[in-house]
């Protein structure tokens, strides 16, 4: 089988070997820069333009946006990353997704997460936004728990959803509609009054080079191998069933 795919790797143009090469390259990348991005932020969380940043986020989504029903919307965004719900989504995962151990994957992520979430937290100590909290919560604020747990758990049933849904319209709007969930999420705690803007940038950017490291490593030792190139994607023999109804 490698023979063969190696074969099969120097049957590609020129073309095709770069636009592999970049995508091999785009996850590393990925990682770094968000490492980077939020590095600089803790660096600067109680400097001149942060502050500014929250200043700019906090007009927008309190001031100019909070409604009655919009406020019961963004209610329900924020639970889409309470442990009630990821509770029942594992469930959900355990019982459906396909691959070797979806549910082991996901657990492992969710708990190794939240643990980081908590050491950041703990290391910064950022007292919550004070004075307009539409829920309570309490703790401290910086990184966002809820933007690191949703960027982490659903963006990982993203990469699930493009490894494993064929049908590519079906694989497109349901990663699609995990990624506007993400944000909803993260805005959600704007709009609440209990988190910086800041926070929730912060909170997606570690989350980001998270999944980054840990569907380039642990889960795919969790589901199945990951393909070696592009002649291997959606091999049936390298990753086993279908997660669409076709």
């Amino acid at each position: 089988m490698a023979r063969e795919h190696r074969g099969q790797g120097r049957s590609l143009s020129l073309g095709q070997r770069i636009w592999w090469t970049l995508r091999r390259a785009f996850v590393p990348i990925v990682v770094l820069l968000s490492v980077i991005a939020f590095l600089v932020i803790m660096r600067h969380v109680q400097g001149r333009f942060v502050a500014r940043f929250d200043r700019a986020a906090y007009l927008f989504f309190v001031i100019k946006l909070r409604r009655p029903l919009l406020t019961l919307v963004m209610e329900g965004f924020s639970d889409l990353a309470s442990p009630v719900v990821l509770a029942a989504m594992l469930l959900i995962i355990i019982a459906f997704a396909p691959g070797r151990r979806p549910g082991t994957c996901a657990t492992v992520n969710l708990v190794g997460i939240v643990a980081l979430n908590q050491l950041l937290k703990s290391i910064v100590q950022r007292p919550r936004p004070d004075g307009y909290q539409l829920i309570v919560e309490t703790g401290y604020s910086f990184p966002s728990g809820h933007s690191m747990v949703s960027m982490a758990f659903y963006g990982l049933l993203v990469w699930m959803v493009l490894h494993y849904v064929r049908d590519r319209r079906k694989r497109h709007a349901l990663a699609a509609a995990f990624v506007v969930l993400i944000a909803l999420v993260g805005i959600s705690r704007i709009y609440l009054g209990v988190h910086y803007a800041s926070d929730v940038v912060a909170g997606f950017l570690v989350s980001m080079a998270w999944l980054g490291a840990y569907t380039a490593t642990i889960a795919p030792a969790l589901m199945r191998a990951v393909p070696n190139g592009p002649s291997e994607l959606y091999d049936d023999e390298n990753w086993g069933d279908d997660w669409s109804s076709d």
